[in-house]
């Protein structure tokens, strides 16, 4: 018996942990150390004495991503396993929680979450994967601090527009697709049509991208608005707002710019060959696969960015498929802005949505068929380290047969046929009625007739 398992609870500036052995019992009785140097330091000495009474023996830890508090444990893990046999993992607290109601123990405290941490390696160790030291997880943290910035600014656009739609409407007829970097100039001068109205026309076309000509409109616009606010304090609100975005704008660009330089991989150069996969997208993509070692096949990669397809069903309700969105949204998001950009700009995405229109498909739901099919394709040039060539899709799909309608009997119901005298529900009577039309009119379509073949053929 040479696995044991450290349970982690993280909390915030402490943490509980718990080691058990394979049976679930516990070796180390629960104990509790500071988040500070002293308890990291702490936490490695009960590891060396305990792997110097057990010499052979492999330590496997983990703890739950809980927004960060677990961070800290979880480097430190990692820089354990340079001295001491340890394998560290995060685990997703969904699947601990569920482990635990299945257990079902009433109680939840820190102590008894250590030991849920623990269980869940004993009890499920095909959904632990165990880590090394993670070279993107700054760069991620990063990503993370530019799409906070980006929330901001729109925030602050949206504010901005509520304000300017009553100091100067006409202006926002310019701001139908964004907000354009002369028009923030321009509310930093003259943040109201009265303003505006005031000023000459040279002046305003001293603005960058402003021309003579929009500049003599911009001023006999304002001169005509119908805007309803031109006091001093609306004035400041915009200015104040519009200074804001400006900042936030060059802080989201130097940001940017850092991060790219960071993540200038070989993967990176790899996804931008697909038409519809801009610097920035690229970046986020591969932040979140990291390595495509992780996932086995494209279903795997598909589960992981949640758009897999799932359907629930049970007794006599209907539930259509529907995409899971299981896990994180970010992964998603940025699928999805990848999805919509290539239906405007590749041949080959913007066929598929076409075709799934045609067929009478929702335009959200196409757009879903393009993510899971933009997904596929990523996880092809990932694995194949190939560029994108939408010949070697048409080609895959060429591959495949074109598969035949059979008709065979239902594979659940091989030891019995559906029985009629069954106490069935009116909605499942209706069920087992159309499917027997259904299969009648297959047999007569494909010149198949019953009473010529024996029961045995047919009921395998």
């Amino acid at each position: 018996m040479n696995q044991f398992y450290l349970g982690i609870d993280a909390s915030k500036g402490y943490s509980d942990f718990v080691m058990l052995n394979a049976k679930k019992q516990p070796v180390i009785e629960n104990f509790q150390l500071d988040d500070t140097f002293q308890g990291h330091a702490r936490l490695y000495e009960r590891l060396g004495s305990f792997h110097q009474d057990h010499p052979e023996a492999t330590i496997y830890a983990a703890v739950e991503s809980t927004g960060g508090y677990e961070n800290n444990w979880f480097q430190a893990l990692l820089k354990f396993q340079g001295s001491l046999p340890i394998k560290t993992a995060h685990l997703n607290p969904l699947g601990v929680n569920y482990n635990h109601k299945a257990a079902l123990k009433r109680n939840v405290t820190d102590k008894i979450s250590a030991q849920n941490v623990a269980e869940y390696m004993i009890a499920h160790p095909e959904k632990v994967s165990y880590q090394h030291q993670d070279s993107l997880a700054s760069l991620r943290k990063q990503w993370g601090f530019i799409t906070m910035l980006t929330k901001q600014s729109t925030q602050l656009l949206n504010q901005k527009e509520s304000l300017v739609y009553n100091a100067n409407p006409e202006i926002l007829m310019y701001c139908k697709d964004g907000t354009p970097q002369w028009v923030l100039k321009l509310l930093t001068r003259y943040p109201t049509a009265l303003r505006l109205s005031k000023a000459k026309a040279k002046s305003v076309a001293r603005i960058p991208y402003v021309s003579k000509e929009r500049a003599q409109q911009l001023v006999a616009t304002a001169k005509k608005s119908v805007a309803s606010a031109d006091d001093e304090v609306t004035e400041q609100l915009i200015v104040a707002t519009v200074k804001q975005i400006l900042d936030l704008n060059n802080t989201i660009k130097a940001q940017t710019k850092i991060l790219a330089d960071k993540c200038a991989v070989p993967e990176v150069e790899l996804l931008k060959t697909f038409i519809g996969i801009s610097d920035y997208s690229a970046i986020g993509l591969m932040l979140e696969i990291q390595s495509i070692k992780r996932f086995l096949s494209s279903k795997k990669i598909a589960s992981f960015f949640g758009i897999h397809p799932a359907y629930k069903k049970s007794g006599d309700g209907i539930w259509k498929y529907r995409m899971s969105k299981k896990g994180r949204k970010e992964p998603r998001r940025i699928l999805f802005m990848v999805a919509m950009s290539a239906i405007k700009s590749n041949p080959l995405i913007r066929s598929i949505y076409q075709q799934a229109v045609k067929r009478g498909m929702k335009k959200k739901a196409a757009v879903g068929l393009c993510m899971h099919k933009t997904l596929r394709i990523i996880y092809g040039m990932l694995k194949h380290n190939k560029a994108f060539d939408p010949e070697i899709d048409r080609k895959n799909r060429q591959k495949k047969p074109l598969r035949q309608r059979r008709v065979r009997q239902d594979k659940d119901r091989r030891y019995q046929d559906f029985d009629s005298k069954a106490p069935i529900s009116r909605r499942q009577k209706m069920k087992r009625k159309e499917r027997k039309q259904s299969q009648n009119v297959n047999n007569v379509e494909y010149g198949i007739n019953e009473a010529s073949v024996p029961v045995t053929e047919l009921a395998n």
